[in-house]
């Protein structure tokens, strides 16, 4: 599929008058990419629900039928753009995590959510709303697992170099990264601190807890069970 966009008028070198110039055209994947872009900007600002499918063709200069023959209405659309978002989240998660060391692995994980929120805001802002539809890569949560199973072969190694169960590896995977997943959703409002002191600060709180971690934890309150 082909569709026009918008011209600006030209001279004509006979008469100096204003003419129509001839119309660039967009190809099927340079609308589609664009009806994405525009989506993606609408849902962060609006949530699903304040988005409508008008808007979406108006800002892209296009009929409503544009938009339901590219991805069959809002919903389809908005299931594309959340899709490819936590894709883009988790690629850049794991292609991040390259050191040796444990903690600069922890540090490069923790600078791979930052950096993401950074420079896709827009995205970040719709993964962390609750989705009003199923998602083919499931939800947010289920995003933040995919990241902590990265992280768990992290922790359990270091739990069995240090003689703790390597089974707890998961629980410990799940909370350290859900509690820089809701340090994220903070910083996204705020900007402050720099990036890179909030990273110093997660990793400070993670690996000095794991490296006081008991082997075998207590309750000191009342409640045992």
């Amino acid at each position: 599929m082909i569709d026009d966009v918008a011209t600006d008028p030209s001279t004509n070198s006979n008469n100096d008058k204003p003419r129509r110039a001839r119309r660039t055209r967009m190809t099927g994947a340079e609308r589609r990419q664009q009806l994405l872009d525009i989506g993606r900007t609408l849902f962060a600002q609006k949530g699903f629900e304040g988005t409508s499918v008008e808007e979406i063709a108006a800002k892209a200069g296009v009929s409503k039928p544009v938009v339901y023959e590219h991805f069959g209405g809002k919903e389809g659309l908005y299931a594309v753009v959340v899709d490819r978002e936590m894709q883009r989240l988790l690629d850049m998660v794991t292609s991040s995590l390259t050191a040796g060391h444990p903690r600069e692995l922890c540090e490069q994980a923790a600078f791979a959510l930052l950096d993401y929120i950074e420079e896709y805001t827009d995205g970040f802002r719709i993964l962390v709303r609750d989705s009003p539809i199923p998602q083919s890569t499931g939800g947010f949560a289920s995003l933040i697992s995919d990241i902590a199973t990265q992280v768990e072969d992290i922790l359990g190694h270091e739990f069995k170099s240090r003689g703790f169960d390597p089974k707890l590896a998961p629980l410990y995977a799940q909370a350290l990264v859900g509690s820089v997943a809701l340090t994220g959703q903070w910083w996204l409002e705020v900007r402050k601190p720099k990036k890179a002191e909030v990273a110093a600060h997660l990793v400070n709180l993670a690996w000095h807890g794991l490296d006081g971690l008991e082997p075998k934890p207590r309750l000191i309150g009342h409640r045992k069970n």
